[in-house]
């Protein structure tokens, strides 16, 4: 019985259930399995024996097993504590292995001398000796084993946090990225409003007030519901309708499903592709016309914008051109990795933009 338990010992237990006590996240649960685990370890004899017989597991007396596991446990939290984190590096490895040695040899001088005075008989037995120093090297290379695996699961979560961080940093240059990149697209129609004495004029810097307000407070969050990312764009379209009056066709239909209150997305994702079909829909075209459809059907967002094109003369781009596209590609491969399609055609003078995507 004492051989099964043993290699209960030195098998399952190190790796399934050690892994299972760290990678508990609540401190308190934690401590709790470490607790049940060498409770029942400590009082395992009085589990599976009976008084009749001391409570022996095979020649073992129930109490001296219990004060080996005592001495098993000072070995596994020593090493776990003091040992390992001090020693066990580049600087000080050398010095890991013959303090190793020192605390098993420790534990067999503690466990003769418990032999010696309280189970003589025992101890005149060498056929015992086995199961009785035996354990203090299992518990070693548990607690070893035990480090291990903190080790690997700690790099692995410094690993993500450090990810997460740099992935958030590149969203706060994205998004820093299009917020003048728009401004100035916008300020540039302003500007043509102003020209033409436009009575509008007021309306869109009302309409203006209201975007740039979405853009310091609202778009700072990871995530925006969706119909506010809707209402922004819908914001930018009635702007862009002030400016063009009957020069451009601009159809936009929008289909939401009452659960579509419920959805959230990254914010200032969509406006990209609208900016970009008035940039280069409108200006040297006959018959402008830009559509744009939105639709939420089962969870599944579709952008459809599409707008005719032409041939822009010489030195019309200026250097912010295409930033837009490029910009909502790197968020969406950051963002919604593996959860969304891009379709982009530009044939037959007709740009055409597709995205499909689940939002949260």
């Amino acid at each position: 019985m004492a051989d099964d338990y043993f290699g209960c010992l030195l098998g399952k237990f190190p790796v399934k259930v050690l892994h299972l006590i760290i990678v508990i996240k609540p401190r308190y649960i934690k401590i709790s399995l470490h607790v049940l685990i060498w409770g029942t370890l400590l009082l395992l004899p009085y589990f599976v024996s009976t008084a009749a017989n001391g409570y022996k597991i095979g020649a073992i007396p129930g109490l001296l097993f219990t004060e080996a596991g005592l001495i098993h446990m000072g070995i596994f939290y020593f090493n776990v504590f003091v040992l390992y984190p001090g020693l066990a590096n580049r600087r000080w490895w050398l010095l890991y292995i013959p303090a190793c040695a020192l605390l098993i040899f420790g534990s067999f001088w503690l466990k003769y001398q418990i032999l010696s005075t309280w189970f003589p008989e025992i101890g005149r037995d060498p056929s015992v000796y086995k199961f009785v120093f035996g354990p203090s090297i299992a518990a070693l290379v548990i607690s070893f084993i035990y480090c291990r695996i903190i080790d690997g699961i700690r790099k692995e979560r410094e690993q993500k946090e450090k990810q997460a961080a740099q992935l958030l940093t590149e969203l706060k240059f994205l998004r820093s990225q299009i917020s003048p990149h728009f401004l100035f697209n916008v300020l540039t129609n302003l500007v043509s409003l102003a020209r033409q004495k436009s009575d509008k004029l007021e309306q869109s810097l009302l309409m203006l007030s209201e975007l740039m307000r979405y853009m310091l407070y609202d778009a700072q969050g990871e995530k925006i519901g969706l119909q506010k990312e809707i209402a922004y764009l819908n914001s930018y379209i009635e702007l862009q309708k002030l400016r063009f009056e009957s020069h451009v066709q601009i159809n936009s239909r929008v289909l939401l499903e009452e659960e579509g209150q419920h959805y959230y997305i990254e914010p200032m994702l969509l406006i990209p592709f609208v900016e970009n079909a008035f940039k280069h829909g409108v200006g040297y075209i006959e018959g402008a016309r830009i559509d744009i459809d939105l639709s939420l059907k089962d969870g599944q967002l579709v952008f459809d914008v599409r707008n005719k094109f032409g041939k822009e003369p010489p030195g019309s781009k200026d250097g912010q051109s295409g930033i837009g596209l490029n910009n909502v590609r790197s968020r969406l491969d950051l963002l919604y990795k593996g959860r969304y399609t891009l379709a982009i055609d530009d044939k037959n003078d007709l740009f055409h933009i597709i995205l499909t995507l689940k939002p949260v």
